[in-house]
């Protein structure tokens, strides 16, 4: 893992008897797994390979399935929208295909952190492409292009800053009442850009996004004033943006 991973995250896998085997960067976890699968007899599960074939995507209670179950008891069960940030892909790849298995009228929008190349390699169509500096938002983005990145299921892709990600994980603790990650900061600005371009065209309508990761493994980054004016920068144009609620 990046040596910059968050201390509780750590301190969890050690807990439960894990060894974690530190690199400089997140582009340097795949040969060290490799090297180290290999030198320890171990196996490389590899899961920014694999993950978009792990579940079912027709169904079989999958998270696809899961939203639009429940969905069914909503105004507007089908979704205009759903927002998925991308780690290793699979998750926006069994959402695109169920959607489109089904025939939903719903897209997919898959919002990306700065330092990440799934929103250059959407647009360009370029699955080559590299990224040498890790991304700040812990568990999503990547510096290469993922093999379970499944980009024809994606219907866009949306760069959203470092700045607005913690700063909507700020808004969201006050909403909420409860911490969350950064990552689901991604993606609720997402969300909010959508809902605010669905309300200046005065259309209706339902926008379903994940809050997929706890706050409560980051009191010594994102949830440190010191380490965010550190590492992430004034926030206050950021949260000027965000609902006043």
């Amino acid at each position: 893992m990046p040596r910059c991973t968050a201390r509780r995250k750590v301190e969890q896998i050690e807990f439960y008897g894990g060894q974690c085997h530190f690199v400089d960067n997140s582009a340097q976890i795949y040969a060290e797994s490799e090297r180290l699968a290999r030198e320890t007899g171990g196996h490389y599960m590899d899961q920014f390979t694999y993950a978009e074939r792990a579940t079912d995507w027709r169904g079989n209670n999958n998270i696809a399935e899961s939203i639009f179950r429940q969905m069914s008891r909503e105004a507007h069960p089908v979704p205009q929208y759903l927002v998925m940030s991308a780690g290793t892909g699979g998750t926006s790849a069994t959402l695109g295909r169920f959607i489109r298995y089904q025939g939903h009228n719903t897209k997919l929008i898959v919002v990306d952190p700065e330092n990440s190349v799934f929103h250059d390699c959407y647009h360009q169509k370029c699955s080559h492409l590299r990224c040498e500096t890790g991304s700040k938002i812990e568990g999503i983005g990547r510096p290469r292009a993922e093999p379970s990145f499944i980009p024809g299921v994606i219907d866009d892709v949306m760069k959203v800053s470092d700045k607005c990600s913690i700063a909507t994980l700020y808004w969201l603790e006050k909403l909420l009442g409860r911490r969350v990650g950064a990552s689901t900061g991604t993606n609720v600005w997402g969300a909010l850009q959508l809902a605010a371009q669905m309300h200046a065209e005065q259309q209706s309508g339902s926008i379903v996004t994940l809050i997929c990761d706890s706050g409560e493994r980051y009191p010594d980054t994102y949830y440190n004033p010191q380490w965010v004016a550190d590492n992430i920068g004034d926030l206050t144009d950021a949260l000027a943006t965000l609902p006043k609620w």
